[in-house]
């Protein structure tokens, strides 16, 4: 057994502040916070029209505050942020070939924004 002392690097809490791919990475999965709460919002929108005409006339009276409105477009522009982050690194994650050719990646990542735009239109005319 040896007598070195093994060498520990000193890590702090806000390590990640100083690299900026660390710093993206840390926006990009904070995304997910105002989602969680527009996700409560609509469960207990759920609840209120299960409840009746009053629950959700109460719900709708809620909806309407200007600082659920706004933690709605935050969850909105956070969502839209994700989704362009995640569409961006796909054709890298998953690289897509037709009879050996590779598509390119402008391709693929427009094809999944066309995909999110026709699913878009097709719930707005159900709903």
């Amino acid at each position: 057994m040896s007598n070195r002392k093994p060498y520990v690097r000193e890590m702090n809490a806000t390590w990640w502040t100083k690299h900026p791919f660390y710093r993206f990475y840390m926006l990009r999965e904070a995304t997910v916070l105002p989602l969680i709460l527009f996700t409560l919002f609509v469960t207990f929108g759920l609840g209120a029209l299960v409840k009746g005409a009053d629950a959700w006339n109460t719900w709708l009276a809620f909806m309407a505050s200007p600082i659920v409105i706004a933690i709605n477009i935050v969850a909105l522009a956070g969502s839209l942020f994700h989704a362009a982050t995640f569409f961006s690194m796909m054709p890298q994650v998953m690289p897509i070939r037709i009879k050996g050719k590779p598509i390119e990646k402008k391709t693929i990542v427009l094809a999944q924004w066309a995909a999110v735009a026709a699913i878009s239109l097709i719930v707005l005319i159900i709903v």
